[in-house]
């Protein structure tokens, strides 16, 4: 055998266990789903081998004619789901929508408001000297909403005087931006709408956490609200693959067409596309049974967890009203994120590390936070629900607390979760969630 094919059979052997590793684990990542069956189809049509630079019907590529019908269908289910004027679904990410967002809202190192990154904000809102993207790859001048760490939540008043006094002393802001990573409570868009009318600017929001939430009305609806761009990450609470979409009021659709294209992509991953066209389907048929139960899980992973003694954020609000659920673990016998992280998924349940508001304080940073941010999406998707969300709070309370060996609790996890192989809330769910395809 040679050398070469010795490496290819290793990838696929890679590949392979990872798809088995995932059949055994709990994905509690708030940031991941698992997509349906129609969406694995979708991902591996001829699309992904094709290109198509530019707007439908307008392509500098041949070719397009079925291209070009899917595109449309899932820009008309976009606009249809969040009853939005214009969509853009070209973005391969998250990331690349909020690019578009602020070429159509601000000029280069023009200013913006946004969440810190200890506060819930994502890399993508960040200044330069944290190489986050809207200032390293932008030049924006990102200055931070006064956040109120008890409410978990923008403080508005306090906001409103510090956009105020930048005003006054020349300090333009051009642009403000809603939205973050840890996204456990709506947001106050409408409250801020009066005085981006008064200095004329421009209102954006990230809902890549929350989109599935809004879309089928459980969250908060930021384009009637007052926001006038609406980006989405697709694979998060909307159950789609990895893509991403901009909404918008119609006066600002030609600006964020020519940020897609020629801005920021050739081409745009066309089948992702389709995939996102089969999720908004599976959306508007199961999506607000889906989204329903993601909430009452949430709150009951939360609530289990308290009850076994972990210091969950936001108690007095109930812990959270989307999919996330923020754990300080400071007084547990692990007392580190990463710690925790890397516990458990040697228990074969796969949590993030992530930043407290007040780590900073106590001399911690993203590599040794406070906290553990945890999503319900997938295990949602898999079926489960309020009992066994008890369930997995044993799970980590046994890892965490007790400290009891990971390899036993490991096994009792990966026995767990035998019941829970098939994606439910969409029209096909024969082949198992994890299953390994293989084309020959």
């Amino acid at each position: 055998m040679s050398e070469h094919k010795k490496v290819y059979d290793e990838i696929f052997t890679l590949l392979e266990r990872h798809d088995d590793w995932m059949s055994k684990t709990i994905n509690l990542i708030a940031s991941e789903n698992v997509s349906s069956p129609a969406v694995r189809s979708a991902i591996v049509s001829d699309f992904r081998d094709r290109y198509a630079e530019g707007w439908p019907g307008e392509r500098v590529y041949a070719g397009c004619k079925y291209i070009d019908e899917v595109e449309i269908i899932c820009m008309k289910l976009a606009k249809k789901l969040y009853k939005a004027e214009f969509a853009d679904v070209r973005p391969i990410s998250g990331v690349v929508a909020n690019l578009m967002m602020y070429s159509a809202a601000m000029a280069p190192g023009e200013r913006m408001m946004a969440l810190s990154i200890a506060h819930g904000g994502h890399i993508s809102h960040a200044r330069a000297n944290l190489g986050g993207t809207a200032g390293q790859i932008r030049g924006h001048k990102v200055q931070n909403w006064v956040f109120d760490e008890k409410e978990f939540n923008i403080d508005v008043d306090a906001s409103i005087g510090k956009i105020r006094k930048l005003q006054e002393k020349g300090d333009e802001v051009k642009f403000l931006l809603f939205g973050g990573s840890v996204f456990p409570f709506p947001h106050p868009v409408k409250e801020f709408r009066e005085i981006a009318d008064e200095y004329g600017m421009t209102i954006g929001y990230d809902s890549a956490h929350v989109s599935g939430l809004i879309a089928s009305g459980r969250f908060q609806d930021p384009l009637r609200e007052g926001a006038d761009m609406v980006t989405l990450s697709t694979h998060k609470t909307l159950f789609g693959p990895q893509h991403g979409v901009v909404l918008s009021r119609s006066e600002f659709a030609d600006k964020i067409k020519r940020a897609a294209f020629p801005g920021m992509m050739s081409n745009h991953h066309l089948h992702n596309v389709a995939g996102l066209a089969v999720a908004f389907a599976e959306m508007m048929e199961f999506g607000k049974d889906y989204t329903g139960q993601i909430l009452k899980n949430s709150k009951a992973l939360a609530q289990a967890l308290h009850e076994r003694g972990f210091h969950v954020i936001a108690e007095h609000k109930g812990f959270t009203e989307s999919h996330t659920i923020l754990v300080d673990i400071t007084e547990t016998p692990l007392k580190d994120g990463s710690v925790v992280e890397q516990t458990l998924e040697d228990a074969n349940i796969i949590i993030n590390r992530n930043l407290l508001p007040w780590d900073k304080k106590r001399g911690r940073d993203y590599k040794t936070p406070g906290g553990i941010r945890l999503g319900t999406s997938e295990t949602t998707r898999l079926g489960m629900k309020e009992s066994e969300m008890d369930a997995i709070a044993e799970f980590i309370h046994r890892v965490v607390m007790k400290e009891e060996d990971v390899k036993k609790v490991a096994a009792d996890v990966a026995q767990f979760k035998r019941d829970y192989q098939k994606v439910h809330y969409a029209f096909d769910n024969e082949t198992d969630a994890y299953a390994h395809l293989r084309f020959r």
